[in-house]
């Protein structure tokens, strides 16, 4: 009886390995190819469920069918206008085709190496053939916004525009798309779509591009200090100009009310003055006083011919302060007074040195 257990029990456990093995399922994101010793045995089977297989014998090769990523490594390549720029990319892809997918690359592995090799080409190929503004502009239509205070001048010299393209980067990408999409559909693989993830200049050419930006910028920046400093230039040219031309008119109005001024205070002397001649020698005497304050001052020194009109005031003056006498004249003075007015300031009259002595031709 024993015997007969074990081997009932031996001949149930066969049965559950084996239903086991000939059992398997398929998820809703997988498909799956049967091999039977390392060779595909039969169709692709892409719905998902319960399945039967031969056990031990055929093997269950599980394959993907979900969309799936590509991204590539960042990669250095010079463009049509001889600048390297490092570019990155990412994709996306499927498995289409499991059988071919199988037989031609087997895993996932293989098939992101087929796409590393097959995307970094056609993107080279791509990038050679366009200048950088091709493939960093997206767009060929695009007006920039421009400054509103800039001239008519500035606007003809095109500050502030967008330079030309012909193409742009979306066509770029199409490119690269089509031409990869046809070599990675022998593989079973449909190329869903690609995308540049980021553009930069290589490490070892960007200080000289940054510097060749500073240099530009620098440039306009000098262009427009030039610009400002001949505006400031002209402008404070205009402003000494007005305010001389407004000084000028203003002396010339000065001038010319006070010539008038002076034209009606002649008038007024003239009038007060002519009326008879004791006004009229009156005025002389009035006006010869006024000459007289004006030339002589404590520290004037006087050179005067004896004959002067000044020189018989002052002797005048200097009789009746002192009445002893005037002193000698100095023989040989040719006729000439001297007198020099430095006297202390209790004493209200010069000195008189006149010279009497009558020499031919002085």
């Amino acid at each position: 009886m024993k015997t007969i257990s074990f081997i009932a029990a031996g001949i149930a456990l066969a049965g559950v390995v084996t239903a086991s093995s000939a059992v398997y399922t398929i998820g809703e994101v997988e498909q799956a190819i049967i091999t039977q010793f390392g060779k595909p045995v039969g169709p692709p089977i892409t719905e998902a469920g319960l399945k039967v297989k031969l056990p031990f014998v055929q093997e269950v090769n599980r394959i993907d069918r979900r969309v799936l990523e590509w991204d590539g490594s960042p990669s250095d390549m010079p463009t049509k206008d001889k600048l390297y720029i490092s570019v990155d990319l990412f994709a996306r892809w499927q498995i289409t085709d499991p059988l071919q997918y199988f037989l031609r690359l087997r895993d996932e592995r293989s098939a992101q190496s087929r796409l590393d090799d097959i995307l970094g080409s056609e993107t080279r190929n791509a990038v050679a053939k366009h200048e950088l503004i091709e493939i960093i502009r997206t767009t060929k239509g695009r007006t920039p916004l421009r400054d509103n205070l800039l001239t008519d001048q500035e606007l003809a010299q095109d500050i502030g525009a967008l330079v030309p393209i012909t193409k742009g980067r979306a066509l770029v990408e199409q490119q690269i798309f089509e031409a990869a999409a046809e070599k990675v559909r022998v593989f079973g693989i449909e190329l869903l779509d690609i995308r540049f993830k980021r553009i930069n200049y290589n490490e070892s050419v960007r200080p000289k591009i940054y510097d060749r930006m500073i240099s530009e910028r620098r440039q306009i920046a000098e262009r427009f200090l030039s610009e400002g400093n001949g505006e400031a230039a002209r402008i404070q040219g205009n402003r000494v100009r007005d305010l001389n031309k407004i000084q000028s008119e203003a002396y010339r109005a000065v001038e010319e009310i006070r010539g008038a001024a002076d034209a009606a205070a002649a008038d007024i002397y003239a009038g007060a003055y002519n009326v008879d001649a004791v006004s009229v020698e009156f005025f002389d005497f009035t006006r010869t006083m006024q000459a007289y304050g004006d030339m002589i001052s404590d520290d004037t020194t006087l050179v005067l011919t004896t004959d002067s009109d000044l020189f018989r005031f002052l002797r005048g003056m200097q009789v009746e302060a002192d009445p002893v006498g005037d002193p000698p004249a100095v023989p040989g003075d040719g006729g000439i007074a001297s007198t020099h007015k430095d006297r202390p300031q209790t004493e209200t009259v010069a000195p008189i040195v006149a010279r009497t002595d009558d020499e031919p031709g002085q």
